[in-house]
């Protein structure tokens, strides 16, 4: 585990990449089971359900970091969990803005 030891391994760094590995695993199934043919959307371009994955990976990307860079990463609410409190930052709003976003994206692009 020394290997790793530079990343900041805390709950919501594990949670991101254990929720993208099971979106790549959907999207590998998905593309097994039900092959697709590339539809024309509001781009224009013919897309993939790839490429739309990757257009709103980019897309969330870009929504977190301009919420960090305009309203930051101060905590809206504290939980009481046990002897310790875990707070609640405001990025789960940035979180849901971009859930919203790539069910847009799916369904338009």
């Amino acid at each position: 585990m020394s290997n790793i030891a530079w990343m900041a391994w805390t709950l919501p760094t594990a949670i991101f990449f254990v929720l993208l590995a099971l979106t790549l695993l959907t999207m590998t199934y998905l593309a097994a089971a039900y092959p697709e043919a590339e539809r024309v959307g509001i781009l224009r371009i013919p897309t993939t359900r790839g490429d739309r994955l990757f257009i709103s990976l980019i897309l969330a990307a870009v929504i977190h970091l301009l919420w960090i860079g305009f309203i930051g990463t101060d905590s809206i609410a504290t939980l009481p969990v046990g002897e310790e409190a875990i707070e609640v930052s405001s990025l789960w709003f940035a979180t849901v803005i971009s859930f919203v976003t790539a069910v847009l994206v799916f369904r338009t692009v």
